[in-house]
């Protein structure tokens, strides 16, 4: 599935798309795979009219023959699915070389109606709120143009599938082991069985980093480049304005007291204390207690980090210190590579081993 990055950037480009009254598009999404494949159900990939793609699903073979087949649905105005298994597209699965196989929903954008739920999604990215969206993509095994169900837990926000039974189906369907992974559901419907993929959306990863040491700065880009909100936290405004900081990065002055007040944590947010100030970090750390965040870390040696632990300010505080993995880092930049690591690993549930050795799935 797209990140609440991709899914920002494809908000973005599908806008831009509804600008120019001229512009033709189509939509490829993952509906279904099996086995080893590059990416989850419910990626998206958007292609334009002369070629050009918004969100890149592979850059390899797969993602060559998809751009075509969505530039001639493009011209043609219908929708398809693409199969790429041991029966259909057998050349492009075996180029592939990861052993799997995917279906592919490609849906021409014909008209602005076709992405009104684009306002709906990006009002809940903005909100921080989890979504779900389910996409009515074909009706005995046949494509047809989509139909979308957004909701969260206080209502439905958006409803073009307007068939109040297959909704109430969607939305009773049991949640996944994984209430991040998107599933295809077979339902029936007015006219058959519809095949509805539903998805989970959750808003972007908040960083907050505290601290102005070398290795928080180094932190605050990666945290960019992964679609990451970054927000940097002192108790001294001077060192807030430093000339080195990320253009646009968003600042909070405030001391240990006034911390909760000031920043609006929640379940997808992460917090990194690195004052090199040891009263500092145990008084940030102690604000801190009870708070929904995914993920509370602490830079420190081992001496250090065991007298934060025995501090009683910090009993019961589910904290990640010393902070990062153990990839033998030791500069600014590899230290902020460690703890990303460690943070991703943690927000997806994974447990940092190499892939060499795990035997399950990748994604």
């Amino acid at each position: 599935m797209n990140s609440a990055h991709e899914l920002s950037t494809l908000i973005e480009a599908l806008r831009t798309l509804h600008r120019d009254a001229a512009g033709k598009a189509a939509v490829a999404t993952l509906t279904r795979t099996r086995g080893s494949t590059f990416r989850r159900p419910g990626t998206r990939m958007l292609v334009m009219g002369d070629g050009r793609v918004v969100c890149e699903l592979s850059g390899g073979c797969p993602q060559r023959d998809i751009v075509a087949r969505a530039q001639e649905a493009i011209g043609s105005g219908e929708p398809r699915l693409l199969r790429y298994n041991a029966e259909s597209g057998l050349d492009v699965l075996l180029e592939m070389g990861c052993g799997g196989e995917l279906e592919v929903l490609v849906e021409p954008l014909l008209a602005i109606q076709a992405t009104d739920f684009i306002d709906t999604l990006s009002y809940c990215l903005d909100a921080r709120l989890t979504t779900h969206m389910a996409t009515l993509f074909a009706v005995d095994d046949t494509a047809v143009m989509p139909r979308r169900l957004v909701w969260h837990e206080h209502g439905i926000l958006h409803d073009s599938i307007g068939e109040a039974a297959l909704v109430a189906s969607i939305m009773a369907s049991p949640r996944s082991a994984s209430e991040r992974r998107a599933r295809t559901l077979q339902l029936p419907c007015a006219n058959g069985m519809a095949d509805v993929l539903v998805e989970t959306i959750v808003p972007p990863h908040a960083l907050v980093v505290i601290g102005s040491s070398a290795a928080a700065r180094a932190l605050l880009p990666l945290a960019g480049a992964l679609g990451w909100h970054a927000t940097l936290v002192d108790h001294d405004p001077a060192r807030l304005q430093a000339a080195d900081l990320p253009a646009g990065l968003h600042t909070v002055c405030a001391e240990p007291k006034h911390l909760r007040g000031a920043l609006p944590l929640d379940a997808h947010s992460s917090v990194v204390v690195m004052t090199h100030n040891l009263e500092q970090d145990i008084a940030y750390l102690h604000a801190l207690q009870g708070s929904p965040v995914a993920y509370i870390g602490a830079l420190g040696s081992r001496d250090r980090v065991a007298r934060m632990h025995d501090h009683a300010a910090l009993d019961g505080l589910p904290l990640h210190a010393p902070a990062g993995l153990d990839i033998g880092s030791e500069t600014p930049e590899e230290i902020a590579l460690a703890i990303a690591a460690e943070i991703m690993a943690v927000i997806n549930r994974r447990n940092a081993k190499s892939l060499r050795d795990n035997r399950g799935a990748i994604h």
